[in-house]
């Protein structure tokens, strides 16, 4: 739990800072459609480290396998969806976008699993 945890707020604190750069950094150098595209990168990466960090806190009792894959699958989605979407909106190559739906389903795999591993959590006494 405490490496998914800890891998959560390294992420989280990676997507608020690659926020910030695209605000301060990019918004002038991109054009609109490139930006938007970074922008969206940096959204779901906040997005799916608060789902990594809800995940580590769900992997306990029988919900730990389930919760720990999740988790694991946010990871990885994150880094195929977004950083796919980073690195289209920096360098404009288009092939690049071919690795946004891989990161796009490990997400969504990653939601599923986590509503399954909600069913397997045991009630506080």
């Amino acid at each position: 739990m405490r490496k998914w945890l800890f891998l959560a707020g390294v992420m989280g604190a990676l997507g608020v800072l690659l926020s910030a750069f695209g605000a301060h950094a990019l918004s002038s150098r991109l054009e609109p459609r490139l930006f938007a595209t970074f922008e969206t990168g940096a959204r779901y990466q906040l997005f799916h480290a608060l789902a990594m960090a809800i995940a580590a806190l769900a992997a306990r009792g029988p919900a730990k396998p389930r919760a720990q894959n999740a988790a694991l699958l946010f990871f990885l989605g994150t880094l195929l969806f977004s950083g796919s979407l980073y690195g289209l909106a920096l360098t404009g190559v288009r092939v690049i976008g071919f690795i946004t739906p891989l990161g796009g389903l490990a997400l969504i795999a990653g939601w599923v699993l986590l509503a399954l591993a909600a069913l397997k959590l045991e009630e506080p006494a």
